[in-house]
């Protein structure tokens, strides 16, 4: 088979420095998202103004459930920043971009709009 149609096994080192720079400014962002949430999670609490004790109540659900969801945004968002670093690895490896399933290369367009995924799409589909 001629070399210009042998299938791509792997990124060239160009490719994979242009995923670590997106990866990190996402990286970036995300961390400062976490950080927004865990400073926002421990400012939920009253601030001491007197309510009547019906709306006391209400005001004591409404916080216990802000907190509960800015907890849950937080856990989310640790975890898309630990698939981030775990990419990172893959790009140090040179592992980047090669579906965990088929072996096969993910197109550099899904790296882009997801640069953690490790499948490709049909992968990822036939998987469930």
């Amino acid at each position: 088979m001629p070399a210009a149609m042998e299938e791509k096994t792997r990124y060239t080192d160009e490719e994979l420095a242009e995923f670590k720079a997106l990866i990190l400014e996402k990286l970036e962002r995300a961390e400062q998202d976490y950080a927004r949430l865990r400073t926002a999670m421990m400012n939920d609490h009253n601030d001491g103004s007197d309510t009547a004790p019906t709306f006391k109540v209400l005001e004591e659900g409404a916080n216990t459930l802000r907190k509960e969801e800015n907890a849950a945004l937080a856990a989310h968002q640790l975890k898309f920043i630990q698939k981030l670093k775990a990419a990172l690895v893959r790009i140090e490896n040179k592992t980047y971009g090669i579906c965990r399933i088929t072996g096969k290369l993910i197109p550099a367009a899904r790296l882009r709009a997801v640069p953690h995924a490790t499948t490709t799409v049909d992968a990822k589909i036939n998987e469930k």
